[in-house]
């Protein structure tokens, strides 16, 4: 009878975790959006991974300019980096350049690249963390910023720049 009792709460256990796993999975480019990410960057998720894409956000003209990309898990905590390769591609208008990251600290990911901090910038990039298969996210760093100013601009209403991600219950 006890072991019966036991297999059954192990399952239920089992059953709430699995919930929340999934609940904290569902993360997608537009939730990424309506937050605020750690450092200040736009963040995607790519298997277990989180990536923060840290890029300057005042180079009027390309130059080049810092490249940083944070490594975390679903709950927001640092990843090794160590023994991980990464490589940064950016696309602007009709310029493409690659450039390869590595690790520094504890979760990061460094390196330099020329680009400008205008809301055409895309990058695509791809991570293999050490003994693992590797992982793909894409960026428009600073396309958000730019809708948000649009749309307070055709709305002339300021609140509505402050106030731009959705609600979901």
């Amino acid at each position: 009878m006890k072991i019966s009792k036991f297999v059954l709460t192990a399952l239920a256990s089992v059953a709430i975790g699995a919930a929340s796993v999934t609940s904290v999975h569902a993360h997608d480019d537009k939730y990424f959006d309506s937050i605020k990410s750690p450092n200040g960057g736009q963040t995607r998720m790519a298997g277990v991974y989180h990536f923060e894409l840290v890029l300057a956000q005042d180079s009027k003209t390309a130059k080049e300019n810092p490249v940083t990309v944070y490594v975390t898990d679903h709950a927001n905590k640092g990843i090794s980096t160590k023994g991980a390769s990464a490589s940064l591609t950016l696309v602007q208008g009709t310029k493409k350049t690659t450039v390869d990251l590595v690790p520094e600290g504890d979760n990061r990911l460094v390196g330099k690249a020329t680009y400008a901090s205008t809301a055409n910038l895309k990058g695509a990039l791809t991570v293999t963390m050490a003994g693992k298969p590797a992982e793909q996210a894409r960026f428009t760093p600073f396309a958000l910023a730019k809708k948000v100013n649009a749309k307070a601009a055709d709305k002339g209403n300021h609140k509505e720049a402050e106030h731009t991600h959705e609600h979901q219950h």
